[in-house]
């Protein structure tokens, strides 16, 4: 058998996430669909480097699969490209070792999330970024911010009922600006892994204390106590987008 990674975006907005659903539509099962018709109906198994959320998007997630035998690796990808659906897009796909695992060697994750605060709304892209309606301080976020960067126990920023026993994970970069051209806050977040639905919660918690109904330290309250109900509501997925995955040499 031969491996291949694949490096792919699409469209979150009509699929249940990335992960196979037995009865909803999903990225890993419009991919395996195409790559059984690539491989003379023998099915291929699909594995993501990450599980995104119903509504989330991605610019950059990986995947890898086995083939049977070499091939092209550009005639691979536009054959995987156009014959998948429209909201997905194959950026590029390359020949890794037998041993490589999208999911577990070792990488680091960037996501990105958008919101579109205020009155009126962008009805255009309201798929695409999370619209929240009050004001917001750009410097209050930004200086609370900064608490999410090192290595913390992130139970706090974790949705109830995941199965994930150890919740510590590193942020390397976390920062929050206005995009010039849409008027957008734009969230970002690197690290080496993220625990089902941190980046949200994480986001649901700066909007309070941009909208000055949380304070500047409430992150370093909600990393501290590793209380769930102190941090703020879940943002809506719509805005999230999983920007790229980097692996280390």
């Amino acid at each position: 058998m031969v491996r291949y990674k694949a490096t792919i975006s699409y469209d979150g907005g009509l699929f249940a996430g990335f992960q196979r659903q037995p009865s909803e539509r999903s990225v890993q099962e419009e991919l395996e669909k195409t790559l059984q018709k690539l491989n003379s109906g023998t099915p291929v198994k699909v594995h993501g480097a990450g599980r995104t959320d119903s509504g989330v998007h991605a610019y950059g997630q990986v995947v890898h699969f086995d083939l049977p035998q070499a091939r092209d690796v550009e005639k691979l990808r536009f054959g995987l490209d156009t014959q998948s659906p429209e909201d997905i897009d194959v950026v590029k796909v390359e020949l890794v070792s037998d041993d490589f695992h999208s999911r577990y060697n070792k990488h680091s994750k960037t996501y990105e999330f958008l919101v579109d605060a205020g009155r009126p709304k962008n009805p255009m892209m309201r798929h695409y970024a999370t619209h929240y309606p009050y004001p917001l301080d750009l410097a209050l976020m930004q200086e609370a911010i900064k608490d999410l960067v090192g290595t913390h126990d992130f139970t706090g920023f974790t949705a109830s009922g995941t199965s994930v026993e150890n919740k510590v994970r590193t942020i390397t970069r976390a920062t929050v600006d206005i995009d010039e051209k849409t008027g957008f806050f734009v969230f970002t977040f690197s690290g080496n892994g993220f625990l089902y639905k941190q980046v949200r919660n994480m986001v649901g918690t700066l909007l309070k204390i941009g909208n000055g109904r949380m304070p500047v330290s409430q992150i370093k309250t909600v990393l501290e106590s590793k209380n769930r109900d102190l941090a703020g509501p879940t943002a809506a997925g719509n805005g999230l987008y999983l920007k790229e995955i980097i692996y280390d040499e």
